[in-house]
């Protein structure tokens, strides 16, 4: 661990673990705030494409800064073996464990997709795809308010298309898993699938393996049930078929859907209205 660190910041227990890093909290030695410290092994960094998505995400985290959504970045420290990112600390149940065992009331699921879409027409106005919109990447802070996180598959896209298989299987669009190229809609796809699940307590395209969920995700037949869509507004679901739209050219962007009715409403209309 670099010595600078060391110095500006005592490191506590772990609070978290992924495939290349573990989260710290840790308190800093001047103020006593506590915060993240997300130290990524850089041994473990085998890919080159693991390799780039590194360098990118503090710089990526340092430019899309400012929005109240977002896991805000307040240092980058560097040692032979790790990388150290000192971030907020999110300390509440992230989305996945909050939908785990239940549905959301619609009131619920727009009180998540209003400050989530925020946050995505957020680093899309500043040329950036997050490229892995799911629960796990939803976060919440000490007073409950949502963080969108993980800027490590994040890339530019303005003035040219983005290419590359990332993502969570049941959170991937259709034009990424074809292997076409693609824009920022599809940070709008994984958020209408988180919209889905909330409302139905399942995903909208089903498999027991990725290759199947692919496949279901490619063909597209996206379902409302009645035994599940019962008491959903139309409007909730015309919200859902515009995000998950396979035709990219149709598919809502994340402005539109911030100004979809069922948003502005609060999850509160009962009607369908096209704002396109």
């Amino acid at each position: 661990m670099s010595e600078s660190l060391k110095k500006d910041y005592q490191i506590c227990e772990e609070i978290g673990r992924g495939k290349f890093g573990t989260v710290f909290r840790c308190f800093s030695t001047d103020s006593g705030e506590s915060f993240a410290c997300k130290s990524i092994d850089k041994r473990l960094l085998t890919d080159a494409i693991d390799r780039e998505c590194l360098e990118k995400e503090a710089k990526i985290m340092h430019l899309v800064s400012g929005n109240p959504n977002l896991v805000q970045i307040y240092g980058v420290y560097e040692d032979e073996a790790f990388l150290h990112m000192i971030l907020e600390l999110c300390s509440s149940p992230d989305l996945y464990d909050r939908i785990s065992n239940r549905t959301f009331s619609e009131q619920e699921a727009a009180g998540v997709m209003s400050p989530l879409m925020e946050a995505i027409a957020h680093i899309h106005r500043r040329g950036i795809v997050h490229r892995d919109i799911k629960p796990e990447n939803i976060l919440f802070d000490g007073r409950n308010k949502l963080k969108l996180a993980d800027f490590g598959s994040a890339d530019c896209f303005n003035e040219r298309s983005v290419r590359g298989i990332v993502g969570t299987p049941y959170y991937v669009s259709p034009e990424v898993i074809s292997g076409r190229d693609y824009n920022e809609k599809v940070d709008v796809w994984s958020a209408g699938v988180i919209l889905y699940i909330m409302l139905a307590g399942i995903p909208p395209f089903y498999g027991e393996t990725a290759g199947e969920i692919f496949e279901a995700v490619l063909r597209g037949n996206l379902r409302f049930p009645t035994r599940i869509f019962h008491s959903v507004s139309p409007s909730a679901k015309d919200l859902i078929r515009k995000m998950l739209c396979k035709d990219v050219s149709r598919r809502f962007s994340a402005e539109q859907v911030l100004r979809h009715r069922w948003i502005t409403s609060g999850g509160e209309a009962r009607m369908v209205t096209d704002l396109t």
